[in-house]
């Protein structure tokens, strides 16, 4: 599978991000072929957050990948924490017991990378900070990312924090593309133009820091799939024409969509269908044309000015 860097880093990535949320949809079986075959097709980055399933995801990942010494030197993992029941938690505290639990459930010594998950607005940075330290002595933690944060909660983190902010996971799919579309619309009256979240798409690139789109194949928030979805017949159709043509499926080509930007993001699938997967890696050698591109974005109902 192709590979990029992530942030400024030196880690060697996968373009596609297995994500592990529904890993507990798995039996053990199902989980540990759902594993392996992943390692088969090169897509060795795993990510996991401490309230998937409780935890639970975590530790059924463990044991479907077999987890030793050897195993865990060719894998790549990549955690969360920070949302715990009805708040946000950045304290220096709850990170460091959230790694020290998400090591124990991933039966490893160190994380690749930690992502702060959903802003803390309590959040007081110098504690971030010296948690990072910790986890980076201690060799906990190798790198560290944020998820779902705006400019600005970066660069007030980057005020104190010293290591690199190599990756910010967000929220985005052809249909849930404000962070292209305000971009594309600027001074312009249409709701298209609302700049939701302070140009994150342009800051990252500025900053080396890799996008993480998740949920690629959402609308709304956790509402379905837009694929095969009567509500979007128009995205669906000149999907299904454009798969044609290169003759890979529609679940492709909703990934190349985003493998097109040249933001060079990694994609966080949801997936627990291995052919699914299997399309979805599919999508790293496929390189959409800058006219595909925006017809795709069109048939979506996004406007151009």
């Amino acid at each position: 599978m192709k590979t990029i860097k992530l942030g400024t880093s030196s880690l060697e990535v996968p373009v596609i991000a297995v994500g592990c949320m529904r890993i507990n949809s798995l039996d053990s079986k199902q989980a540990e072929q759902f594993v392996q075959t992943s390692l088969e097709l090169g897509a060795n980055f795993f990510d996991h957050a401490d309230i998937y399933g409780g935890g639970k995801c975590e530790e059924i990942f463990a044991d479907a990948i077999h987890m030793n010494d050897d195993i865990r030197e060719k894998i790549i993992l990549q955690s969360k924490c920070g949302i715990r029941k009805g708040m946000f938690d950045f304290s220096k505290e709850h990170i460091l017991e959230s790694v020290d639990n998400i090591l124990k459930r991933l039966k490893t010594d160190y994380l690749d990378i930690l992502l702060l998950h959903r802003p803390d607005a309590l959040v007081e940075p110098e504690e971030v900070a010296e948690a990072f330290d910790l986890l980076e002595s201690t060799g906990k933690v190798r790198h560290f990312g944020v998820s779902n944060q705006n400019p600005m909660q970066i660069q007030l983190l980057k005020k104190y924090v010293k290591q690199p902010i190599v990756a910010n996971q967000l929220q985005l799919s052809i249909t849930n593309a404000n962070m292209i579309s305000n971009g594309i619309n600027v001074n312009m009256e249409n709701e298209s133009a609302v700049n939701r979240d302070g140009s994150i798409l342009d800051f990252c690139r500025l900053h080396d820091i890799t996008v993480q789109p998740w949920s690629p194949f959402q609308y709304g928030f956790f509402e379905g799939v837009f694929l095969d979805n009567d509500k979007f017949p128009v995205l669906n159709e000149k999907i299904n024409e454009i798969a044609a043509k290169y003759e890979v499926s529609n679940t492709t080509i909703a990934i190349a969509w985003l493998l097109r930007h040249p933001a060079r993001m990694q994609p966080v699938t949801g997936t627990m269908n291995i052919e699914r997967l299997q399309d979805c890696i599919k999508a790293g050698d496929i390189y959409l044309t800058r006219q595909e591109w925006y017809e795709i974005y069109r048939a979506a109902g996004n406007v151009l000015p």
